[in-house]
């Protein structure tokens, strides 16, 4: 049975929320009304997924988010707002979510996100085609994986709090030299398995789990990270 995390000071809408997803899925759900307790629940039991509002007196979603990443990295995250130009919500993005969903809830892709969800399942994305980034999150989502981006070699060093189980590197992005990312992220996370993808014949700087060239088999690439995730987590 899988266990959620909701998070959110008008605990009437949150109680609603569990009630739902509790009948929709055969979930445990716990509800609390601050970032402050719910770091406290999160050091003291583990959930398959966390659900927090982005608006809260104290301490807000992206803070909270910010804050499980110290202390349980493999944690997915939802963020639900109804501000979707906020700019806490472009920090929280940078701790790696698995969604962001407006209010009022979709329930129906509430649900479907959160039974996909994976521990553990978060991804190194550093791409500076927007366009192409964004797809590749999405589908990445849809198997229930995390993506953290980046779009250039300094946005790779201000990563946050994540540990990332594999990484998808493009070789040439702005900020350093071809490959410089990948090398950022080799010293960053000794041993971490890198996929790189490039549109121009350049070689890894280092050994790499494949190679794609683009226009890639999408489909492909999501495979070798299925694979990867296997390796790790079994």
């Amino acid at each position: 049975m899988r266990s959620y995390l909701i998070v959110d000071d008008n605990v009437a809408f949150a109680e609603n929320l569990a009630e739902i997803l509790d009948d929709a899925g055969g979930s445990q759900t716990v509800v609390v009304d601050s970032g402050e307790r719910a770091l406290e629940m999160v050091k003291s039991r583990r959930f398959d997924a966390l659900i927090s509002d982005m608006r809260m007196p104290l301490m807000t979603g992206a803070q909270l988010v910010h804050q499980v990443r110290r202390v349980d990295p493999g944690l997915p995250a939802v963020v639900v707002t109804a501000y979707t130009a906020d700019g806490e919500l472009e920090a929280a993005r940078r701790e790696g979510l698995l969604a962001v969903l407006p209010k009022p809830v979709p329930v129906a892709r509430m649900i479907a996100t959160l039974l996909h969800a994976r521990r553990d399942g978060l991804i190194a994305l550093v791409e500076d085609d927007a366009a192409l980034a964004d797809n590749l999150t999405e589908a990445l989502r849809e198997r229930g994986f995390t993506a953290v981006t980046a779009r250039s070699v300094t946005e790779t060093d201000r990563l946050g709090d994540v540990r990332p189980f594999t990484a998808l590197v493009d070789l040439r992005v702005p900020g350093g030299t071809d490959g410089e990312a990948m090398r950022r992220l080799a010293a960053r996370f000794p041993g971490l398995p890198m996929l790189a993808v490039t549109a121009y014949h350049l070689d890894p700087p280092m050994s790499t789990v494949a190679v794609f060239s683009k226009p890639f088999d999408t489909r492909a690439l999501l495979e070798a990270v299925e694979a990867q995730y296997r390796l790790r987590h079994g």
